[in-house]
């Protein structure tokens, strides 16, 4: 029961601070300048023809 107990107050704390990090980082990584026309390169990738 103690490491439920451990791994229950990590989770809480440093846990939740690592999400919240990761996820502000997806966000900055998406709408960063000159994100859409890689993105819009990428998209285009299974159209091209070999």
């Amino acid at each position: 029961m103690e490491t439920y107990t451990a791994m229950r107050h990590f989770a809480d704390s440093w846990g939740l601070l690592a999400m919240a990090l990761f996820f502000i980082g997806a966000v900055v990584f998406v709408y960063r300048p000159g994100g859409r026309k890689q993105a819009d390169q990428a998209a285009r990738i299974p159209l091209e023809d070999d």
